[in-house]
């Protein structure tokens, strides 16, 4: 078990049927957090993560659906809070790739889908949420290396990374007044399931890290701990770049 830094906190997380969004429910139920999923598709693995929650011993329910929905959000919102009784921390996770050599073989449906999915979605349900935080609580997106550094083959989605950062650093302005810290956690190449449907098991080399080996989930959620947890209570407005030693600026 952990050291019980997020006790009876209740917690949000979009896309945590696999890869990092499993990793930091998993890491923060073992901080003593409930946990609510909301997932798109994969309802075997979000099934699977809820019943290790549960086997940690903190409680765990799951919502089928696109945060592109509107109502779809506020209804998962609304029963969130209502079983749980609050939301302390919502992480944006979820996401969507689809890797393309030349911007003029960009299909328009490709773009649209990983704009709706990684960043129109995320608004849409931090704006639901929102109104439910109070003081000390946080929001926590997930962004990536190729917002600064940007990726040859990943053109729409690396403009959907930038964006997040940036809507990261202006909410944080936004919601100084309420006490509510926004965070965002910025990983280089990591081992998903996401990652290796894309690439396969490796990322090419000239995207490989310093330290030459992609990072696990794990690695990548203890920095989400650390946002979501009051060790970093000075801290807003601001991205964890756990990459490996990958040289970014911002």
């Amino acid at each position: 078990m952990g050291t019980l830094k997020l006790e009876n906190k209740s917690v949000l997380i979009t896309g945590a049927d696999s890869g990092i969004g499993k990793a930091v429910a998993l890491l923060f139920a073992k901080e003593g957090a409930d946990i609510a999923i909301i997932y798109h598709s994969n309802k075997e693995d979000a099934e699977k993560t809820q019943s290790e929650i549960e086997k940690i011993g903190r409680k765990s329910i799951i919502f089928q659906g696109d945060i592109n929905d509107y109502d779809f959000c506020e209804k998962t919102v609304q029963q969130v809070v209502s079983q749980f009784g609050g939301i302390d921390i919502l992480i944006n996770n979820a996401g969507v790739q689809f890797p393309c050599e030349k911007i003029e073989d960009l299909k328009e449906e490709n773009i649209r889908k990983t704009f709706d999915s990684n960043i129109v979605g995320m608004i849409l349900l931090t704006k639901i949420v929102f109104p439910y935080l109070k003081e000390g609580n946080s929001v926590i997106t997930t962004t990536s290396a190729v917002a600064y550094q940007g990726h040859k083959e990943l053109l729409d989605y690396s403009a959907t990374k930038g964006a997040i950062v940036s809507f990261t650093r202006s909410l944080a302005l936004q919601a100084k007044p309420k006490g509510i810290r926004i965070n965002a956690v910025a990983p280089g190449p990591v081992a998903t399931p996401l990652t290796e449907k894309t690439f396969g098991e490796q990322e090419e080399d000239e995207n490989k890290s310093p330290l030459e080996r992609n990072a696990s989930p794990e690695e990548i959620a203890a920095s989400f701990l650390f946002l979501a947890s009051e060790d970093s209570a000075q801290i807003t407005g601001q991205v964890l770049h756990p990459n490996g030693g990958l040289i970014v600026n911002g």
